[in-house]
Order: C-alpha cells, then structure tokens, then sequence
C-alpha cells in the first residue's frame, strides 16, 4: 500500500516532468492540529524542474496544486514546497 508521501510523489511525477521530487511527511510533529484531526496531513516538497523556468514563485505553486487538484482538499493539510529551476538547484 502507498503512503500518502507516495502518492503524492507519483501524482506530481505524472504531471510535472523533473530532475528531482522529494516528499516528507511530517504530519505526526502536527498531531491534535484541527486540519490532522480532519485527517490531512502535513508535508515538505523539494522538486527541481524546467517547467519551473520563466515562472515565479506563486505560478510554480499553482502548477503544483493543479497537479494534486482534489488532494489539496482531503491528503493535505499543509505543504511546504521549494520549487526550484535546474540552475537554481541547491547543491
């Protein structure tokens, strides 16, 4: 069975072609939170890509949420994304 990290990580996989993709779940440090409680979880997102290149920072979030369209309303409570271009890549 696939973690939510997982299919969280293989949903953006699918949409968003890229050079890396790392997904941590962190919910357990957010248990007893009102958006745990609903069942959403809390989640960190590295991802590098060219599909990042020429758009700003809130146009690659958006590129993301569309991507995980209604998990954004169920999965996920929080998610904290680095969203960064190929020459942007931290080393």
């Amino acid at each position: 069975m696939n973690t939510r990290s997982e299919i969280i990580k293989n949903t953006l996989s699918a949409a968003i072609e890229h050079e890396f993709i790392e997904v941590l779940d962190d919910s357990q440090s957010h248990a007893g939170h009102e958006g745990a409680k609903a069942g959403g979880g809390h989640f960190y997102l590295t991802m590098v890509s060219a599909e990042f290149n020429n758009k700003s920072r809130i146009q690659r979030h958006q590129l993301i949420y569309a991507a995980l369209g209604d998990m954004m309303k169920s999965d996920i409570h929080a998610l904290s994304i680095k969203a960064y271009t190929p020459e942007e890549k931290p080393q």
